[in-house]
């Protein structure tokens, strides 16, 4: 280059201050540049919570996903199908772009999901929480994030063509005791009598059912058509029989039959089938209605208390079942994944998504270990409930025997007759209490001012307010007349305490059945009534009160206590239920006095002296106060009556009923006799 040509090229380079300052212009304008042609991404947070919004509803169908969505929410509910209603909650943690992702960008969303597996508001370990993450990458052209869905997303740990299944695991259930720690109901062997129906050819399903039935007494048509009814390789349970020395149908009797099988097992079960059966009540499969009423902490399947103590303390005998999810292969198109499913370990097979079929072991995702129940101790006899049952199982209509210790309300025996059919008698049912109600109606009139030497009038019959009351047939002439309060005690007549009721007020009456234990709110720890007796009765409705008819009520139990009240010299409060022990009863406003029982045990012990029920003299032992009663029911149409006896020996107190008899002392009698008699051999007077 010439001089001049040199200088001239170094007048056209610009100053180092103006290269800086070009340089930074055209820095700004190729920014600007790349701003116009690559705009702002939006945030990816609203589409990772619509992600988390549709895997707690377990619909895919709202979110952005980078592929089918009808055909991921379709895979989602496959999966999860085997936890059936179980309710989750999905969170979304945190969501954050992935630095230096290349292109498509991508982002990573955190979730924490909860599934309530026990039905529990509370956490008692039923929850199953784990987090998932998920990628989300984004779409420039529609300059949107999607999410790439996969089943690790929606539960850790799942594998492509899985699903999951849930296993209730049951604890052992809790015994009933009875007084002493002695064992009522604890688990005992039995056996599941069934067919088969993968050991027999289906031509021979139903013969094979009916011959069954036929061996174990039950009805052939219905079981036959209840195993044509199942799968084709299910177990037809047809009946669960004792596995003792009393079991007359043999395993071998039921193998011999093509497809005829019998399983060991244990069930909670009391000494005999009858022990006590109303009162600790029956363990079973929770009936539809059970499940619906549990909101969701009972399932279908569930063995639970259908009745009695077992129902009522369902939850402390059962304990808390253990939860296991477990994966399992996902079954063929068309059906619901994890069904069917043998057991813990065993090799389960179905399609993948694909539909190419698939083995796996299951794999066990998520475990709570089952608490065994609590026993559950009683105040039983066991022999005593056995005499009680003993006595009464030949009555031919509802019957009960109830004996309470006096000493500390106790219950130690509430049997119920067989043709009971399984209701609680003994505890719930309300009578008409008839004259052994007296009892009670005597306590008002001593606080009335009347002694057991008052004289009173005894007429064979007496009118109030147009209606005619009368003594029982057969009631003794030489007692009729003036007599005093003990003799109208002893032979029971009734238009004495009819006629008293013109001067002793019924509200003295309600307040001396509660003075008795009568009326208090039950504090057995059980399913109970005691009794009834309205404080504002007038008339003919008054009068026949004060004999146990009108509308008083009362049952087994309540008389018993109200026996037990006058053996003690004070109220009494009956608890069935040991451990826990219920709450005690509200004590009367009018407790009952010492003296005040002394004058009723006086009393009842004319009726045994000389009155209605001396057959009881016999007794051995100490010596017995009792009083007896029938109540006419019906239209009158036929000559229908309540039986009753109650009475008290040592520390000892019994009712004995008989829905429908002749009278207390005819019906009821004996069966006292032979209760208190046979109660001497197993330390009932203790």
């Amino acid at each position: 280059m010439t001089p001049n040509a040199a200088s001239f090229a170094l007048s056209l380079r610009p100053s180092r201050p103006a290269r800086t300052a070009a340089g930074a212009l055209a820095a700004v304008l190729v920014a600007a540049g790349l701003a116009a042609c690559t705009p702002q991404r939006p945030d990816p947070r609203p589409a990772a919570e619509a992600l988390a919004a549709g895997l707690q509803a377990g619909d895919l169908s709202a979110v952005a996903l980078a592929g089918d969505a009808a055909a991921a929410t379709e895979q989602l509910k496959t999966a999860v199908a085997g936890l059936g209603e179980t309710a989750r909650t999905v969170a979304l943690e945190d969501v954050a772009a992935d630095a230096g992702s290349a292109d498509p960008a991508t982002a990573t969303a955190r979730l924490r999901t909860t599934w309530d597996l026990d039905g529990k508001p509370e956490d008692t370990g039923g929850d199953w929480t784990y987090q998932t993450t998920a990628t989300l990458e984004y779409d420039a052209d529609a300059s949107a994030w999607r999410v790439r869905y996969a089943p690790e997303v929606a539960v850790a740990g799942l594998q492509a063509g899985e699903g999951l299944r849930l296993e209730r695991v049951a604890g052992a259930r809790g015994d009933i005791l009875g007084a002493g720690g002695t064992e009522l109901v604890t688990a005992r062997p039995v056996v599941r009598v069934g067919l088969d129906k993968a050991r027999v050819d289906a031509a021979d399903a139903a013969d094979s059912a009916r011959d069954l039935a036929e061996l174990v007494d039950i009805d052939a048509a219905a079981y036959a058509a209840k195993v044509k009814a199942a799968g084709a390789k299910a177990f037809v349970e047809a009946i669960v029989l004792r596995d003792d020395a009393d079991r007359t149908v043999t395993n071998p009797d039921i193998e011999a039959i093509a497809g005829g099988r019998a399983i060991g097992m244990t069930l909670p079960l009391a000494p005999t089938r009858t022990f006590a059966r109303p009162v600790l009540g029956t363990v079973g499969e929770a009936t539809a209605e059970i499940v619906e009423k549990s909101g969701g902490t009972v399932k279908a399947g569930d063995r639970v208390g259908l009745s009695g103590l077992q129902a009522t303390y369902q939850e402390r005998l059962a304990g808390t079942p253990g939860l296991r999810v477990w994966t399992v292969p996902a079954k063929a198109e068309g059906s619901g994944a994890g069904e069917g499913t043998a057991s813990d370990g065993d090799t389960a097979s179905g399609d993948n998504a694909s539909g190419e079929t698939t083995t796996a072991e299951p794999r066990q995702l998520f475990e709570r270990a089952a608490v065994d129940g609590v026993a559950l101790t009683t105040t039983l006899e066991k022999d005593m409930q056995e005499v009680a049952e003993n006595v009464i199982a030949d009555a031919d209509s509802p019957s009960a025997v109830v004996a309470i210790r006096p000493s500390d309300g106790a219950i130690l025996a509430a049997a119920n007759g067989p043709t009971s059919n399984g209701y609680n008698t003994a505890m719930v049912a309300k009578y008409a209490p008839g004259s052994t109600f007296k009892v009670v109606s005597a306590l008002a009139m001593l606080r009335s001012g009347y002694t057991p030497s008052s004289k009173v009038e005894c007429p064979q019959t007496t009118e109030l307010d147009g209606r005619t009351f009368k003594n029982f047939t057969g009631y003794p002439t030489d007692s009729l007349g003036t007599i005093t309060l003990a003799e109208a005690i002893a032979q029971s007549c009734n238009t004495v305490f009819i006629n008293a009721s013109k001067k002793v007020e019924m509200s003295a009456v309600a307040d001396a059945a509660a003075s008795l234990g009568l009326t208090a709110e039950p504090a057995t720890g059980s399913a109970s009534f005691l009794g009834s007796v309205p404080a504002d009765s007038t008339g003919t409705e008054h009068a026949a009160n004060m004999i146990g008819q009108g509308v008083v009520e009362a049952s087994p139990l309540g008389m018993a206590t109200v026996a037990a009240s006058v053996a003690k010299g004070s109220t009494v409060s009956p608890h069935l239920v040991a451990d826990p022990a219920p709450e005690a009863a509200a004590a009367p406003q009018t407790p009952l006095t010492a003296e005040e029982a002394e004058q009723l045990k006086k009393l009842m012990s004319g009726t045994v002296d000389h009155g209605t029920v001396t057959d009881l003299q016999d007794v051995p032992g100490p010596a017995v106060q009792a009083k007896t009663g029938t109540a006419e029911y019906g239209d009158g149409s036929k000559d229908l009556r309540h039986t009753w006896v109650i009475a008290i020996q040592g520390d000892l107190a019994v009712a004995v009923f008989v829905e429908t008899g002749f009278s207390g002392a005819e019906t009821g009698g004996p069966l006292m006799k032979e209760f208190l008699t046979k109660a001497q051999a197993v330390g009932g007077d203790d």
